[in-house]
């Protein structure tokens, strides 16, 4: 009977003991599996703080204040052009007036470099330059490239210059990895705020070349041209826009299209590459209409004659699916890619052809759109009297203006002219031309050179908050 309870005994022992030791074993290892994770999501997601990494790079960051000079009525905005009273008292005497524009920058090298955007200091009759110690410089415009809004400046550095920062790889960087932006939003000052990666690769409408890094981290009106860091202080963007309206959705330009672009913006002058296309997203229809399995790549609408793209067989009907190797998405990246290449370089394009697959070799020209801009202007100014530009984020931004909302602002109305007889005057925004919307001055053009004169134009106009249709009818004689 003892032996019986003695042994029922020692079995609810040892039971009660494996129990214990197995408990304590599953305790210890999720205890150090929980110390494991957390450590590694301490040490390779969330840092314990920014500090050290702003401590290295704050000093080459610099705040920059550019003066333009204007010419504007001291009267405006009291009486307004093409209001009752404007027209009873005008015309206003003009008079040269400076503004300023605050935005940031960044040192890149020791001989006083400094990268910016090229909207911040565009058109600037001076440029000052601040470090975070209070020291002042001034600064001379080195290159500019409106295109990816991009600008150079440079100093006289002294021995209490900063050094220059790390230039990082763009390409590398992930969507969802922590980064940091410094610059001078509203011109506080220095400040610091980080985010993570939103996204890549993101078009936004602001230009031909559109290839944005999309980021949470704070970017606010005077951020402009100042760095976006990763994690080991390398600078892997240029923060350049934000959407109005928007929270938390904010834009750089990444660091490797300014770093190919560098070599020529420190030569004063940016040369793009030309391939003589016009091309058209595929759609669905078109997809099926060409036999495509899915929709990639660009189709090519027209080819200018005697360009590079005709010297080397290209046609319209044509699929581009691959340039130098690249698979090729949309529109924007085969511009992109064919602007980076250096002229007189031989590519080759990858086509599809009647459902063949097809590799023709080109020689890239130089691209001369400023030379048929301004004579296509020209036309346009001799036939119609006016002339047009294109809308610059730092116009949109004075102009109230929304990132969707396109068109081309009129910057000069001549005496006795349609554009005149029409009522339409400097500041107004056409948005379309006989019917068709026109989101640049480049569509302007070619609108403009497909349009019959006899039947005269068609226009819708933006002017302040009030959209009207006008017609432009040639004078006769």
């Amino acid at each position: 009977m003892r032996q019986e309870v003695c042994r029922n005994r020692c079995r609810k022992f040892t039971i009660r003991n494996v129990s214990i030791i197995i408990t304590t074993i599953l305790f210890l290892i999720s205890t150090q599996g929980i110390v494991s994770v957390r450590s590694v999501f301490a040490s390779d997601h969330v840092p314990e703080s920014f500090a050290n990494l702003i401590n290295e790079v704050k000093h080459s960051v610099v705040n920059i204040s550019a003066t333009h000079v204007i010419e504007q009525s001291p009267l405006l905005p009291f009486f307004m052009p093409n209001t009752p009273f404007g027209n009873f008292f005008g015309p206003f005497p003009k008079e040269r007036m400076k503004i300023k524009a605050l935005g940031s920058g960044f040192v890149i090298s020791a001989d006083g470099l400094i990268l910016t955007n090229n909207h911040v200091v565009a058109k600037a009759s001076s440029i000052k330059i601040k470090l975070d110690s209070g020291r002042v410089y001034k600064a001379k415009v080195i290159g500019r490239d409106p295109k990816t809004d991009l600008a150079l400046i440079k100093v006289i550095p002294d021995k209490a210059f900063p050094k220059p920062l790390k230039l990082g790889d763009s390409d590398k960087i992930r969507v969802g990895d922590w980064v940091v932006a410094v610059g001078n939003p509203f011109g506080l000052g220095q400040t610091v705020t980080a985010g993570i990666i939103s996204a890549k690769g993101r078009v936004i409408g602001v230009g031909p070349y559109d290839d944005f890094l999309q980021t949470d981290a704070a970017i606010n009106p005077g951020n402009s041209g100042g760095p976006l860091f990763d994690m080991k202080g390398e600078v892997i963007g240029i923060n350049t826009a934000i959407l109005n309206r928007a929270q938390n959705i904010g834009f750089a330009i990444p660091i490797n299209i300014a770093k190919n672009l560098l070599p020529q913006l420190k030569k004063g002058r940016v040369v793009r590459g030309w391939l003589g296309v016009e091309i058209q997203e595929i759609t669905p229809e078109l997809a099926k209409s060409f036999g495509l399995k899915k929709e990639t790549g660009v189709l090519i609408s027209n080819v200018v004659p005697r360009s590079p793209a005709d010297k080397a067989g290209l046609r319209h009907g044509d699929i581009i699916v691959a340039y130098n190797g690249k698979i090729v998405k949309n529109g924007y990246e085969i511009s992109r890619l064919v602007a980076e290449t250096h002229p007189g370089r031989i590519v080759e394009i990858k086509i599809i052809r009647d459902g063949h697959e097809k590799v023709l070799k080109v020689r890239i020209g130089t691209l001369q759109e400023a030379r048929g801009r301004i004579l296509v202007n020209r036309r346009a100014r001799k036939v119609w009297g006016m002339t047009v530009q294109d809308i610059t984020p730092e116009l949109r931004e004075r102009l109230g203006l929304n990132p969707s909302e396109k068109g081309v602002l009129i910057t000069n109305i001549l005496p006795n002219s349609p554009a005149a007889d029409a009522g339409l005057h400097p500041g107004d925004i056409i948005l379309e031309i006989n019917r068709k919307s026109v989101k640049n001055v480049k569509e302007y053009e070619e609108m403009l050179s497909r349009a019959r004169v006899e039947k005269g134009l068609l226009l819708l106009i933006k002017r302040g908050n009030a959209n009207f249709y006008t017609v432009l009818k040639r004078s006769e004689g």
